[in-house]
């Protein structure tokens, strides 16, 4: 598959996921040999960088890589054996470093394969285009050199990063290092170029701009960060409207470029949906889970590593749903599962194996292979759900988490901390932390001086803990507004006069039916917005002016005003089970009913990190706007990263004896 037949453009052809997408260009455009008309499979060796190789293992499975004809997966960076009689895929990042080993590997006395295939993760520079094309004995056994513009890592069907986890650090620090600063945007802004480019995508590009910009106030690197980023944005793709085939010259979706200073509440906030408190309470590696299972030798119980993924139909059906919700659920497949499944009726009922007759026998044998690996992937999630709930008693968040969203619907203030912190006694140091850092972006001026140095004792915050509060403004003030402790036109109490602080306003049209559920990522709001076109443009302005017909086109042509509720089931159109124990209403049973989305394409990218909240909200929004909603980040970010991130933030660098001089 050429890269101009991908059909993967928001403005036609069928539609494919942004994961599908990547995915395809990876395995068909790079990997699938040529076999002129042969049946038979010619192996290759495939070459890597450590970055490249995380953007394979993100898109694709190592029996899929196989099945495009590699037979071994090599590093280009470690020691390799030659082989001489095959022929090599080299999927690079295009540095110094890369290509000079690679020139190696191919000149010589032995080089170490018969004819290499060259594809570069980004555009390469003249310089090393030069210093291939002058090595003639490499030049004889190049069989192609190709640039893929794919030098992203997918970590979700609508969810990409560009791996620059010290983004926040480099760019938010109180030393500001403008150099290595512009250094990160660059790679930041060339790598969020490959998306577009990797689904032939011509984007408006939005971004938030700096809040002061006049002859009397100083405007500080941190507030000109989404600007730089769009422009370095915007440079990238004018080269490849020149560069690529069949590159869009007209816009065809819309890019809004963030920071993390847009949202300072979700990275702290207990978020209380499935896939985030697992990520917030369980020790996960990225996606990955460790659990204990029983051994099959009946000894000491051994661990096993899963991954939560798209491969797992029960995560992807409960990720977005609160805690409460999926336990239940879970509780209703498994009740499902033990009453339709033949093997576990047999294996629950009150019947020794001896008194089973040999038809009940066979339906068991039967049924065996698929009970084992359902029942296996129901008891994870279960096990699962039984340790988050067990740590939400354990460690109080409930009661924790209602003061974080009164506090951030302006329902709570200050003394409402000072009470809490006075008589909880059950809620751990982080907890503690994470509380008064919502706290002191919502009040910054209260938390100045001797009120906010009480309010660390009192939480008993070490000298590390009271750096990450204090940076809190490096981020700069949460945007709030203040909120009458009043209801209906008339006040019930004598206090009209009382405001306080609220970083949130509840949602117009919107229904709570969980508790804890109140709390909205602003990016939920700024989407939407643009969506509609309502997006302010003096503090989000255009890199480029779009055509009048551009959001008349960008909604589905079929699609019809959506009322609030309209997407709610009524209570009379219950969920009910399938046999195979998920339900009607599930994302499995909308993506096989041939549900295409429409309309353009919505590019969020928060540089400095973004959070699983923000990536439900991509998740929802997608449904609800029949727009696939995408997000990007410089990487993801689960409360303990933000927390040490923000401890490291005006960090200096260590000095030894030997660099005084004296």
């Amino acid at each position: 598959m050429s890269f101009s037949d991908s059909g993967s453009s928001s403005n036609g052809g069928d539609y494919k996921d942004f994961r599908k997408i990547t995915r395809e260009r990876l395995l068909c455009e790079m990997l699938r040999p040529e076999r002129n008309g042969s049946s038979k499979l010619t192996w290759k060796v495939l070459v890597m960088d450590k970055f490249t190789v995380k953007i394979m293992s993100s898109a694709c499975k190592m029996s899929e890589i196989t099945q495009e004809g590699i037979s071994l997966v090599e590093v280009i960076t470690k020691h390799r054996q030659p082989m001489t009689s095959m022929e090599a895929i080299y999927f690079i990042q295009p540095t110094q470093e890369n290509v000079t080993t690679f020139l190696s590997d191919m000149t010589g006395k032995s080089p170490l394969y018969k004819r290499a295939f060259v594809f570069f993760s980004s555009p390469v520079s003249r310089s090393l285009v030069n210093l291939i094309k002058k090595d003639m004995r490499a030049m004889k056994r190049i069989g192609g050199l190709k640039e893929m513009n794919l030098e992203y890592i997918s970590m979700d069907v609508q969810g990409f990063i560009t791996n620059n986890e010290n983004a926040l650090e480099e760019l938010f620090s109180d030393e500001e290092n403008h150099q290595n600063a512009d250094d990160c945007l660059n790679v930041v802004a060339k790598r969020i170029a490959t998306v577009l480019a990797s689904l032939r995508e011509y984007p408006l590009v939005r971004y938030r701009s700096a809040k002061a910009l006049d002859a009397t106030t100083m405007t500080t690197y941190r507030e000109l960060i989404p600007t730089k980023l769009a422009a370095s944005v915007w440079n990238c793709l004018a080269r490849y409207k020149q560069t690529i085939e069949d590159f869009p010259q007209t816009e065809t979706c819309e890019l809004l470029i963030l920071d993390r200073s847009i949202d300072q509440i979700a990275p702290l906030i207990h978020e209380w949906t499935y896939d985030a408190m697992c990520h917030d309470l369980l020790n996960m590696e990225g996606n990955k889970y460790t659990h204990e299972v029983q051994s099959k030798t009946g000894d000491k119980p051994e661990k096993k590593e899963v991954l939560l993924d798209e491969q797992d139909p029960i995560w992807v059906e409960l990720r977005d749903v609160h805690i409460a919700d999926a336990s239940e659920r879970l509780h209703e497949k498994m009740t499902n599962f033990v009453s339709k499944n033949k093997a576990a009726q047999l294996k629950h009922s009150s019947k020794d194996f001896g008194d089973l007759s040999s038809k009940d026998l066979q339906k068991m044998v039967h049924a065996l292979p698929q009970y084992s690996e359902q029942m296996d992937k129901l008891s994870l999630h279960v096990e699962i759900a039984r340790t988050i709930n067990k740590t939400i008693m354990e460690q109080g968040l409930r009661d924790l988490g209602q003061l974080e969203q009164d506090l951030v619907f302006g329902d709570a203030g200050r003394k409402d901390v000072i009470k809490f912190l006075s008589t909880n006694h059950i809620i751990n140091h982080e907890s503690k932390l994470r509380l008064l850092m919502i706290v002191a972006g919502i009040y910054p001026k209260k938390f100045e001086g001797e009120k906010g140095r009480k309010m660390m004792e009192l939480a008993k915050l070490t000298g590390d803990d009271i750096i990450a509060v204090n940076n809190m403004r490096l981020l700069g003030p949460v945007q709030t507004e203040s909120k009458k402790s009043t209801t209906g036109s008339f006040p019930l109490k004598f206090d009209v006069l009382k405001k306080k602080r609220a970083a949130r306003r509840d949602r117009v049209g919107e229904t709570q039916t969980w508790q804890l559920s109140r709390f909205y990522p602003i990016v939920e709001e700024l989407v939407e917005k643009l969506s509609k076109g309502h997006l302010p443009k003096q503090e989000f302005p255009c890199m480029n002016e779009p055509k009048p017909t551009f959001y008349s086109g960008s909604q589905s042509p079929s699609s019809s005003p959506v009322l609030p509720h309209s997407r709610r089931t009524p209570t009379w159109a219950r969920r009910h089970l399938s046999d195979d124990g998920y339900f009607s209403d599930s994302v499995l049973g909308r993506a096989s009913s041939g549900f295409k989305r429409k309309g353009q394409r919505i590019f969020v990218f928060i540089v400095g990190g973004a959070t699983r909240s923000e990536l439900r909200v991509c998740h929802k929004l997608t449904e609800k706007l029949d727009r696939e909603v995408i997000l990007g980040s410089s990487s993801f970010l689960d409360p303990q990263t933000f927390l040490t991130k923000m401890k490291r933030l005006n960090e200096e660098e260590e000095i030894s004896l030997d660099d005084i001089i004296i």
